[in-house]
Formats: C-alpha cells, structure tokens, sequence
C-alpha cells in the first residue's frame, strides 16, 4: 500500500485540488499590492501567489487569481488592466491582522487602507502609494500580465519590473543587510495558517557556491546507510570538500559504547552544527 495519496488535477473538485496546493506550497511570501483605477481609487490587497524572479532586471510576479467559487476577477487584477504601475508592500508580523483585514472583498472604489488602519504615503516613480507600516516597499511598473486560463482557480501572472526599492533602516544590521529577525516576515499556508520567519524559525544553511561538496554518495556505505542519521546530517557530511583524515580529526574527543551511540552522537553534534565532530566521531 503506497505512503502517498495521489491525484490527476481532475481527480478531484476544483476547491478540493486548490485547497491541498495550498496547503502543500507553503510558506509564501505575500505580496500586499497597492494599484490605483483610472478615475484614481485605491486599492490595497494582499495575494500569495507571489515571489522575485530576476535581479536583472529586477522582476517580480504576483497573481490575483480568479476566484474559484464564481470565477470572478479582483480589482486589482482590474485595475493593473487600467494603469500599469502597483506598489508591492511587504508584510511584517506587526501588520499581519491588519493586512488580513483589508482582504476583505468590499465593493468596488473602497480603500482599504483606511477600512484596515494603514497609512498611505506617496510612491516616487509611480501612481499607486505605498504602506508605510511596511517594512520594505517596491515600487514597480508592469510588463506583462499571463491568463493562464479562464475558468474559476485560473491564475493572471502579473509581471513587474521594480523602478525604486524602499528599505525601513529598523530592519538593518550594522552591515546595511536585512535582518530576517528585525523583518519579522510573515507568510502565508494552508487555510486560515500563516507562520512568521524570525526567531527560532530563522536557521542557516551554509551554501555551496565557492566550495563543491563530495556528496552522499560518497560517504562510506555504514554512514549513508545509517538508520540514526537524519538526511539533514547527511547533507551537511556531504558538504565538506574531502573526506576528513584521522589524523585531522585525532585531537577531537570522543566517547561512546556503542555502534547506535556513535551513530546517534554524531546527530547530535551535526544538529547542532559541528560537523567536523560529528565526523571526529563516525570516523573513530
């Protein structure tokens, strides 16, 4: 009997299949948009069909997808149709109650940054305003908008090419980088859940651009094989450059009775980042 349940798109209802996507591809980052009509109402919703696709120049791309109950179209999705600009506002842990707020479908020409509570401020290359509450704040044109299809669930890419960037300083280190901490991201799940990236939900992973790691395959059979180590710990065995010597790892100290203890110490040890005990450890 397999692990998996499995499904054809039409397999299943439409709002079943929509649910299970979202609930799968998650977290996402939300893209809180603000776009203006061409009589100038504003309008300001957030959508998670959203993430940055080049630096290069720089791009975007969020959907207001139809809606799948009635297959209806949003305002925004209207109104980027009318005036080609939307100002893409991030989304702190201190806005989040607000910014759930403000997707409330009101009728057409209310502004949801006073039915929500947030403060509009002028944008400087664009129509649209901006959010001040937001801790980072894009302000872009649009290039190009992709139906992906007419029916209810159907997505409407929105592509954007970013013209001025705004970053709140509250959120920098003393290097000018974004802290994740200080940004307290939130992003969007399944249902009525989101999660928030700072925190202990924040963790590096170090990146192998200048180095190239020897792969599990080529981790000794007893190690990759192993029913006590994580895949997690195999991957960052895998990342060293060379199999460490004994010798490079003789001054490391070591104690443990059994095959399961030293195979469970190194998971630990690798858990917590030391990696080359956990190998001083294996290779014992």
């Amino acid at each position: 009997m397999s692990d998996f349940n499995s499904y054809f798109p039409s397999d299943l209802p439409v709002p079943a299949f929509h649910g299970l996507l979202l609930g799968a591809i998650s977290p996402r980052p939300i893209a809180f948009a603000s776009t203006i009509d061409k009589e100038g109402n504003v309008n300001l919703s957030p959508f998670s069909f959203f993430n940055v696709f080049g630096a290069n120049p720089p791009t975007l791309i969020f959907s207001p997808a139809r809606r799948v109950r009635d297959n209806t179209i949003k305002h925004t999705l209207e109104n980027v149709k009318e005036v080609k600009e939307v100002v893409i506002n991030m989304v702190s842990y201190s806005m989040v109650e607000q910014m759930s707020l403000s997707s409330t479908e009101y009728e057409k020409g209310v502004n949801e940054f006073f039915k929500a509570g947030f403060t509009p401020i002028d944008s400087e290359t664009v129509s649209p305003p901006r959010v001040l509450e937001s801790p980072a704040q894009f302000e872009c044109v649009v290039r190009e908008i992709v139906e992906t299809g007419q029916e209810g669930g159907a997505g409407n890419l929105i592509i954007c090419e970013v013209k001025k960037m705004h970053i709140s300083k509250a959120i920098l280190d003393e290097d000018g980088k974004i802290d994740p901490h200080l940004l307290d991201a939130v992003a969007r799940m399944g249902g009525n859940y989101y999660c928030r990236a700072s925190g202990d939900a924040v963790f590096e992973v170090a990146k192998p651009l200048t180095t190239k790691g020897i792969g599990v395959d080529e981790l000794p059979y007893a190690i990759r094989t192993s029913k006590f180590l994580s895949g997690n710990t195999l991957g960052k065995l895998g990342n060293v450059e060379k199999m460490p010597t004994k010798s490079e790892l003789e001054s490391i100290e070591t104690n443990f009775s059994s095959e399961e203890e030293k195979h469970k110490q190194a998971e630990e040890l690798a858990q917590k980042g030391e990696v080359m005990k956990a190998w001083a450890v294996l290779l014992s």
